[in-house]
């Protein structure tokens, strides 16, 4: 299974995305989508799975999870916005992951783009950065990963200079 995952979109899809993401079966969205004509945009693309963040209004409050818990090919995933990262994770963020055993942990929010090992909770940790132009960062960035029998591989990263 391929998967693109992207964050912090704040209303904007870079047009580079949708190249990027044309071999994806799943687009994963891990907050701060900006507002409801965005996820639709994405989710009229390939099937959109995502959180909402601390920015995204009702519309997508009511629609979308604080937290999401799911499993692809064998692999649990704890998707979430505002997560921290390992040793530094956001509060209650560590007890979800211990309860459920998740192995990847997706979370947005720092427009940091970070791939971390978490070795004590055994589990992989992805925050793709950020895909918007609102922020921060200078450079825009979004992932595409496969799963396969609960591995992830193939991990790359398309960055773009955001002047572009």
């Amino acid at each position: 299974m391929k998967i693109g995952l992207l964050s912090d979109t704040h209303g904007y899809i870079h047009p580079k995305v949708f190249d990027f993401f044309k071999e994806v079966d799943e687009i994963w969205h891990a907050g701060d989508i900006g507002n409801l004509e965005t996820a639709k945009n994405l989710a009229s693309f390939k099937p959109l799975y995502a959180v909402y963040g601390n920015i995204d209004g009702h519309d997508l409050r009511v629609s979308l999870p604080e937290n999401r818990i799911f499993i692809r090919e064998g692999l649990k995933i704890l998707m979430t916005h505002i997560g921290g990262y390992p040793g530094r994770y956001a509060k209650g963020i560590k007890e979800i992951l211990i309860r459920e055993k998740a192995k990847l942990f997706i979370s947005g929010h720092s427009h940091i783009l970070k791939v971390v090992n978490d070795k004590k909770l055994n589990l992989l940790h992805i925050n793709p950065g950020a895909a918007g132009k609102n922020g921060l960062h200078h450079v825009i960035t979004f992932a595409r990963f496969n799963i396969d029998k609960g591995r992830i591989a193939d991990l790359e990263i398309m960055e773009i200079e955001r002047a572009s």
